[in-house]
């Protein structure tokens, strides 16, 4: 007992002292939801929106444990490694279990943690215990399926969509079950719950009991952020008054979180007090490869001049070919690219014309074209600086830095990238 107290003293989350000295890092290797919140829109993912389920890039397990190593190196003290989306981590089990065995390995010493809606935790509780995970978050915002109907649009399950109440009574039934069996291998459980006004403000003092009745330790009572293009949008934030009733109501029954900072999905340092680069470095170790390079001898380039990689994919009229040699980077041949005007089969003949293509640097590319290029293979880079860099990291399996990125925490034209939020 007092080992696992000395444990969860150390985490900030569940400390209030160690969240001044202990640092934290979540790694988004998630991306897949299995359900849709109302409140929730992912798309927004710059350094402008400071709220869960947001992250600046997605990372593959071995990126985040490359990207871990480094921060651990610029961050002093870092304490807790956990995994909190920008999805949730059970609907990417393969991805979030494959991190963290890679991050044990690696880090056998730090705290692991998960956050996560609770859906389709219970099969992995056993596997989690045994990699060493001490706390576990559930976002729970109702334990009755009326009031749990009207927070989320639907809810995916073994392959089906939920919907109404429903829905609900499974997201509920299974987030309550996983709660006794997390606390039997020893796990730390905190509830996060949304306060959403005129929905359940007044219910999150039930939850609160119902949950410590299962066994769990600690509720985080978080205001409601109203977030564009949901259907809570245009709800009022939860004033203060609000807040502190519920926080009052529900810590009779269970300890309270209050210094929560409503951490994004690829926070990084202490709490409320993020590593100013973390964005950066998190772009750009997005950009190590770990590619399948069987039959894929070259990287195919988007340039105007043979010296830097500066061109977008949909103006360029050809690809510099590339491949490695004992003796560096050369230069093969140049291939016309698909004309335009044939929408997403443009991109289909592209993916053809470089089969034997690993990659291929752009100065930038559009959703459609870099999921259709993904799909066959041909892993679409962004960046802006000299070829060599971007042939080096891509052969050589290092962090691809740009020379130039102006944006690269922006969401739109109007967006200042103040962390103050986009609404």
């Amino acid at each position: 007992m007092e080992a696992t107290e000395q444990i969860k003293s150390a985490h900030p989350c569940f400390d209030k002292d160690a969240r001044h000295t202990n640092a934290r890092v979540h790694l988004p290797v998630a991306p897949k939801c299995n359900i849709q919140c109302n409140y929730c829109n992912r798309k927004f993912d710059c350094v402008n929106e400071s709220r869960p389920g947001v992250t600046s890039s997605v990372l593959t397990p071995y990126q985040a444990v490359e990207y871990l190593k480094d921060l651990n190196t610029r961050i002093e003290n870092l304490v807790v490694i956990g995994i909190a989306g920008p999805g949730d981590p059970f609907a990417n089990a393969e991805e979030t279990l494959e991190t963290m065995r890679k991050a044990k390995a690696e880090f056998p010493e730090k705290i692991f943690c998960l956050s996560t809606n609770g859906l389709e935790l219970e099969p992995y509780i056993d596997e989690i215990a045994e990699l060493g995970v001490s706390h576990v978050t559930i976002t729970i915002n109702a334990v009755n399926p009326k009031i749990t109907a009207k927070i989320y649009k639907w809810v995916r399950f073994d392959k089906r969509i939920y919907r109404g109440v429903e829905g609900a009574t499974i997201l509920m039934n299974r987030q309550l079950a996983c709660i006794p069996k997390l606390k039997a291998k020893g796990i730390t459980v905190k509830i996060n719950s949304i306060v959403v006004p005129g929905i359940n403000e007044d219910h999150i003092p039930e939850v609160a009991k119902k949950c410590a009745e299962l066994g769990a330790d600690v509720i985080n009572c978080i205001p409601l952020i109203p977030t564009a293009e949901t259907p809570f949008a245009l709800m009022q934030e939860p004033d203060s008054k609000t807040v502190f009733r519920v926080r009052t109501l529900a810590s009779e029954h269970l300890s309270l979180m209050s210094h929560c900072a409503r951490c994004r999905a690829d926070a990084a340092g202490l709490l409320g007090k993020d590593l100013s680069e973390s964005h950066a470095l998190l772009k750009e170790y997005s950009t190590m490869m770990n590619l399948e390079t069987e039959g894929r001898p070259y990287v195919a380039v988007a340039t105007n001049e043979g010296l830097l990689v500066n061109l977008h994919l949909g103006e360029a009229t050809s690809l510099s070919i590339y491949k490695q040699t004992p003796n560096g980077f050369k230069y093969v041949e140049e291939r016309e690219t698909p004309p335009t005007g044939g929408g997403d089969r443009r991109w289909v003949e592209m993916a053809r014309l470089l089969n034997d293509c690993r990659a291929l640097l752009v100065s930038g590319a559009g959703v459609n074209p870099k999921t259709i290029l993904d799909s066959c293979k041909v892993k679409v880079i962004e960046m802006t600086g000299l070829i060599d860099d971007g042939l080096d990291g891509i052969f050589n399996h290092k962090v691809i830095r740009s020379i130039a990125k102006p944006d690269a925490f922006k969401c739109g034209s109007g967006c200042k990238g103040n962390a103050q939020g986009c609404g």
